[in-house]
C-alpha cells in the first residue's frame, strides 16, 4: 500500500486540536479478509496505529480510543489487531 506523509491530516487536527481521538478500528480491509477486496497486509495497520498514536502523542496528551469494527478472516483479524495495538503502545 502506498502511504502518503499523512500531512493533511496532520494540518487537520493542529486546526481542530482534539481533546481525544477515537478510531473505530476495522480490519476487513486486510487482502485475506473476503469483503473488502482492499488488499492490505498486517503491516498497514501496524503503520496506521504508529501514525494515530503520533497524532495524539502530538495534538492531545496521547488520549485515543480505539473499537475493534470488523473483520472475518480470524487469523487477519488476530495477526492486524495485534499489529495495531502494538504500534499503540510503543514508545
Amino acid at each position: 500500500m502506498a502511504r502518503g506523509n499523512g500531512e493533511p491530516r496532520a494540518a487537520s487536527a493542529r486546526r481542530i486540536r482534539p481533546e481525544l481521538i477515537l478510531v473505530s478500528a476495522g480490519f476487513d480491509a486486510h487482502k485475506a479478509d473476503p469483503l473488502a477486496q482492499m488488499e492490505l497486509e498486517t503491516e498497514d495497520f501496524a503503520w496506521a496505529g504508529q501514525r494515530l498514536r503520533e497524532l495524539s502523542l502530538q495534538h492531545c496528551n496521547g488520549k485515543l480510543v480505539s473499537t475493534l469494527e470488523g473483520g472475518y478472516d480470524l487469523r487477519a483479524l488476530a495477526g492486524s489487531a495485534a499489529a495495531f495495538l502494538a504500534a499503540l503502545q510503543r514508545d
